[in-house]
């Protein structure tokens, strides 16, 4: 039975992990322009699923479809797609795909059709798969996240427990490559619960990864504010190539990152900034315009405060989009006001600011290439 992995360019780290969990059970992901038979396999988020239902849907082979979209929305997925992996896809893809091959009925946890659900029951330990096999990617060491930020979707696919690869594992993968790159929601967490930093876990990992250019704390593993201090920056610049540290603020106001449940206030994003320039690190932070319970003047604040780090830094800013599954499911965007759009303009053109915040689809569609140190 040919088994396929449709090419999305968004899900290349996900099929680098996913043929890696195929590849251990004897099962081999061929990369495909268009659906073939056999099998199929599809990861989707929430803005692109638009652009590949008519086409999984019209399918002539069976289609396998997972990712966050159709994790929050499996219902509504499995009308169209044959079966829907709901949650982590490292067990349950390669079980599924068994399944089907046996010509059983009796679904692997994890997974929906039209028909009938069966809810996971596991998580995924990191270490006991590799993060790559013969389809190389970047090499995800942190899964999980204790924050529960109105918008995201990370803790509601992962959960809020972090879960870590361990360090002889990290070593052993990286030994490939001279550039090492991570894949975690918050760099400088590795080794602890997310919120009651282990810097002394980060060292140890720098340390075993001896002969290669390490990129930490920039795309695509980013780290939160609060998590900055003289102590991290010191191991950053102690072991790492980069000179660029990449944080989240989403908004300049105090009153909009509780809404958001973010757990850091606008005055730990600027003591954030600070640092960084006092380490000569270049801060490049994230924001979120055009929030729900954003007031105009709260939309300014955070103009203002983007001003401020662009003074010796870079913003990243996107308009909200509504993902499934979050707190903010359903609720719909503001306009970004015609004078925030001016002074995003001039950040953009004087090479201060990236991102989109006019389509809210290239935040999903490119983002990789303008990160990377």
């Amino acid at each position: 039975m040919n088994v396929n992995w449709r090419s999305i360019s968004w899900a290349k780290n996900s099929f680098a992990a996913l043929s890696a969990a195929c590849e251990c059970s004897g099962i081999t992901l061929n990369e495909v322009d268009e659906p073939k038979d056999d099998i199929t396999c599809y990861s989707l988020n929430s803005v692109n699923e638009s652009h590949f239902r008519d086409e999984i849907a019209e399918a002539e082979c069976i289609t396998i479809v997972g990712g966050p979209h159709p994790t929050a929305c499996y219902n509504d997925v499995s009308k169209y797609a044959d079966y829907v992996v709901i949650g982590e896809g490292e067990y349950t893809l390669p079980a599924l795909i068994r399944m089907i091959e046996s010509g059983s009925h009796t679904l692997p946890a994890g997974v929906a059709t039209k028909d009938q659900v069966v809810m996971p029951n596991h998580c995924v330990l990191l270490s006991s798969y590799p993060p790559f096999t013969s389809v190389k990617g970047y090499v995800e060491i942190t899964r999980g996240c204790p924050f529960g930020c109105g918008y995201c979707q990370t803790p509601r696919l992962f959960g809020r427990h972090m879960r870590h690869r361990r360090i002889d594992d990290i070593e052993r993968a990286t030994r490939i490559f001279r550039d090492v790159r991570f894949v975690t929601p918050n760099a400088l967490a590795y080794g602890s619960d997310g919120i009651h930093l282990r810097l002394d876990k980060v060292e140890k990992l720098f340390q075993s990864l001896t002969g290669r250019r390490i990129f930490f704390g920039t795309f695509p593993s980013e780290v939160r504010p609060e998590c900055i201090s003289d102590a991290s920056l010191n191991l950053i610049e102690n072991y790492c190539a980069n000179r660029k540290v990449h944080f989240g603020a989403q908004s300049g106001s105090n009153h909009v990152l509780q809404i958001l449940r973010r757990g850091h206030t606008a005055e730990d994003v600027m003591k954030a900034y600070d640092l960084c320039r006092d380490h000569g690190i270049t801060p490049i932070v994230d924001y979120i315009v055009g929030l729900p319970d954003e007031s105009d003047e709260e939309q300014r604040l955070s103009v203002k405060q983007m001003k401020e780090i662009t003074r010796g830094g870079i913003v990243h800013v996107h308009h909200f989009t509504p993902l499934p599954g979050t707190p903010l499911a359903g609720r719909a965007a503001r306009s970004v006001l015609p004078d925030v759009q001016r002074e995003l303009g001039r950040m953009a053109q004087s090479g201060k600011a990236t991102g989109s915040w006019i389509d809210a689809e290239v935040r999903f569609f490119k983002e990789d290439e303008d990160q990377l140190p």
